[in-house]
């Protein structure tokens, strides 16, 4: 299966990086987080990924060049000026690099991206958010289910944080803890081939355009996630997110 992550997108309400990178560049510790993201897939076993490029997209792709012309040890023989590798790749990934416009919708990415698609179901992400959800199983129970499209139901992180008082005592506080009510996309989701064939051009949004006709018949699963999930749309998030990496308890970190 190929796995489609939306990584054109202006990243408005994070400025203070994205006014020098594509979002999915911006750092999470050591590496960008579309390189968590992508790893969280491939510790599932994906290996091919279709990215669809918009906003700043050349500096995406300055990244996959140069990491893997740069990655692991090099030999230089400066008598004759080559240079020869020492080692494996990292990875045995296939990675396409898509451009599908600076002002295309999110359907719209997915469907100028199909020509690189397979007649099976792919996988599909946003490339701004990390989770422990277990791909494999989200990826059985679509099969298992027969219908169109599987989104991921998460529950989404407090706005504020939480405290646990008894009398006056606060018992616990949460910084920022999962809520237990309420179902949003974590957008980790799973489409048949003739989803794309509901995609009419670049103004579809996939959300409004697509999501909500499959859903209203009845073609739209949830695969329910109770774990940990973030998405990464402040300077905060960032700030979250990396603590987390650089402390060792990253949730996604085994996943990768």
């Amino acid at each position: 299966m190929q796995t489609v992550i939306l990584a054109g997108g202006l990243g408005t309400r994070l400025s203070e990086e994205t006014s020098l990178k594509p979002k999915p560049m911006v750092e999470i510790g050591d590496r960008p987080i579309l390189q968590h993201i992508m790893e969280m897939y491939a510790a599932a076993g994906q290996r091919e990924f279709v990215i669809c490029l918009g906003y700043m997209g050349d500096m995406i792709k300055r990244h996959f060049m140069d990491w893997r012309a740069l990655g692991g040890d090099l030999a230089i023989d400066f008598s004759n000026g080559s240079v020869s590798r020492h080692g494996e790749p990292p990875h045995d990934w296939q990675v396409q690099l898509v451009e599908t416009g600076t002002d295309t919708q999110t359907g719209g990415r997915v469907r100028r991206a199909a020509k690189y698609l397979g007649n099976g179901p792919f996988l599909l992400t946003y490339g701004d958010g990390v989770s422990d959800v277990d791909l494999k199983g989200l990826v059985a129970f679509h099969k298992a289910h027969g219908k169109l499209a599987t989104v991921t139901g998460v529950h989404p992180p407090a706005r504020f944080g939480e405290m646990n008082v008894v009398g006056e005592r606060v018992e616990r506080f949460d910084e920022k803890p999962q809520l237990k009510q309420g179902w949003i996309n974590g957008g980790f989701m799973v489409f048949e081939r003739a989803v794309v064939d509901r995609i009419a051009g670049d103004e579809t949004v996939l959300e409004r355009d697509v999501l909500e006709p499959l859903a209203e018949e009845g073609q739209l699963m949830v695969w329910k996630h109770e774990g940990f999930w973030q998405c990464m749309d402040t300077l905060r998030d960032v700030r979250t997110l990396t603590a987390l990496w650089e402390s060792g308890r990253a949730p996604w970190r085994g996943r990768a």
